[in-house]
């Protein structure tokens, strides 16, 4: 069974006080809410009922005293069998819809709004025809915006359909013979007032131009308000029930329901199919309570406030109405908010500001205000306001939507195939001598000026390669004292002047040359073996 809070009793009851503070805690802390509403958001916007004495059906009934409907009959499909009925219809919708564009967007409207804003809500579901939410800045679902223009089966971008109208919108009309949706001028206000439905413009003009070819003329259809009437099908049903999936896999993890009295088949089969989900997606978190944040717990509704067991206030199910709801909703709605939704809705953001500053804070964009004479005033004008929303970073990171603010990023570490890889495993203690590290060469520990032919240019480049040999080069190696040790008194040593040349041939000599030079200094070092050998 629901829990009952009365928002008259908020300043009296103190479990109604922290009940209701925590509420509005857990509607900052989610991320996936779905709202559904119904026409008793739009009350306080100036729109007047259907069955008070000064409502809109009493209004109809002093223009047609001879008609006898109920007030559910004005939305049922079957009034389009009659003519007379379908007067009455058309002046009833002409009132209303009069009524409707004097008004303006309710606290509740807004407060949608902000939750989208905040990147909160998951989709908002409406059974009002008014258009008000989209006033308040959300896209709904019959907004031309939204259309999809290509060829594709989908009629609706989803994307942009913050609010699906489940009952279709009063500020457009349609063709009843070829579906043609307009929007609702002030001179089809005017037949509608009358009770006389104008014709379709589309039909209209094909079938002009059929009769300026001399063909045969089409029928002309005629325009009806863009609302769907009980027992009628959704134009857009399809591509509805094709969002509503889509949203039910995306596991939202709060349900409010504002304004509505649940009568509606179709619309309590969507309230309950979303509060499952909500609630299963509660049960699945409660096996990590460890992990969540204590200020995130509250008591379940099923427990006393004596018992320690604590359950994520993700996956509630909130009504917020001045009736209770029936028996057939024990188990499926957690919470019912007694009162205006108005009140509720500006209870819940002042506690929001209270507990969470950070999420409204904004920063500003400035920009210097340019006086007539072309000079500049002094005065700044706001260009761009930025709220600290909390968004979905590249990678599944989350991060504060500061405008400026740099984003440090963390780079993950190197997969092995591209870590530097090392000579071996072991220390040269411990590997084998063909894997210890070599000693640095000669070069490689030389300053710049030992470097020699290294940093050379072309100018110096023949006495450089002369040096090859020079006395110091050789020397450096031990060539020469080998050399004399080893050089022949008479021409009969053949036998040690091959073994000069073998010595000479396998003698190893460090010298860092240019890429260009090389091919000279092999040429050099050639030609000096075989005077070696002449001499000897």
């Amino acid at each position: 069974m629901a829990v009952t809070l009365d928002l008259n009793n908020y300043g009296t009851e103190t479990s109604t006080r922290r009940t209701l503070a925590s509420l509005s805690l857990a509607v900052a802390k989610c991320r996936r809410i779905v709202v559904v509403t119904g026409a008793g958001i739009s009350c306080s916007c100036g729109i007047p009922d259907f069955r008070s004495s000064d409502g809109l059906y009493n209004l109809v009934k002093q223009q047609y005293p001879d008609v006898v409907m109920k007030g559910r009959d004005l939305f049922d499909a079957s009034l389009f069998r009659d003519s007379t009925s379908t007067s009455v219809f058309y002046t009833f919708i002409s009132q209303l819809k009069q009524s409707i564009d004097r008004a303006e967007p309710s606290p509740t409207h807004r407060f949608i709004k902000t939750l989208d804003s905040k990147k909160k809500l998951l989709r908002s579901y409406t059974q009002n025809i008014d258009g008000l939410e989209e006033r308040a800045g959300l896209l709904g679902s019959s907004s031309q915006e939204v259309k999809a223009l290509g060829k594709g089966k989908g009629k609706i971008r989803a994307k942009d359909a913050r609010n699906i109208q489940l009952h279709g919108d009063i500020h457009r009309v349609r063709c009843t013979f070829c579906s043609a949706e307009l929007p609702c001028t002030q001179e089809y206000m005017k037949s509608f007032d009358v009770g006389v439905a104008p014709d379709c413009p589309e039909c209209l003009s094909r079938s002009e131009a059929r009769q300026a070819r001399s063909a045969r003329a089409l029928k002309v259809g005629t325009l009806r308000p863009a609302i769907v009437l009980y027992d009628e099908p959704h134009p857009l049903g399809d591509d509805i029930g094709t969002i509503q999936t889509s949203d039910l896999t995306r596991k939202p993890d709060m349900l409010i329901i504002m304004g509505t009295s649940l009568k509606v088949h179709g619309f309590k089969k969507l309230v309950k199919e979303f509060a499952k989900v909500v609630h299963d997606s509660s049960s699945a978190s409660s096996t990590s309570t460890s992990e969540s944040s204590p200020s995130c717990m509250l008591p379940s509704p099923s427990k006393t406030p004596n018992n320690k067991t604590v359950k994520n206030w993700a996956g509630k199910v909130v009504f917020v109405n001045k009736t209770a709801p029936g028996s057939e909703w024990d188990g499926i709605i957690d919470y019912h908010v007694q009162g205006e939704s108005d009140a509720w809705v500006e209870k819940v953001l002042e506690d929001w500001k209270k507990m969470r500053p950070a999420d409204w804070e904004v920063q500003k964009t400035l920009d210097a205000v340019v006086s007539t004479d072309g000079g500049a005033s002094g005065s700044m004008k706001v260009m761009k306001e930025v709220t600290n929303a909390v968004v979905k970073a590249k990678g599944g990171a989350k991060k504060r939507g500061m405008e400026n603010k740099p984003v440090e990023v963390v780079l993950p570490p190197p997969s092995p195939s591209k870590r530097r890889s090392l000579d071996n495993h072991y220390s040269d203690v411990e590997s084998s001598p063909s894997k210890k590290k070599r000693p640095q060469s000669r070069a490689e520990g030389l300053d710049f000026e030992g470097r020699g032919l290294l940093f050379g240019d072309a100018t110096n480049f023949s006495a450089a390669a002369r040096e090859v040999e020079d006395e110091d080069v050789f020397a450096d190696a031990g060539l020469k004292e080998r050399l004399d040790k080893e050089k022949p008194k008479s021409r009969t040593g053949g036998a040690k002047t091959l073994k000069t040349q073998r010595s000479t041939r396998n003698l190893k000599v460090e010298v860092v040359l240019d890429k260009k030079k090389v091919k000279t200094a092999v040429k050099l070092t050639r030609s000096s073996s075989r005077t070696v050998s002449t001499r000897s």
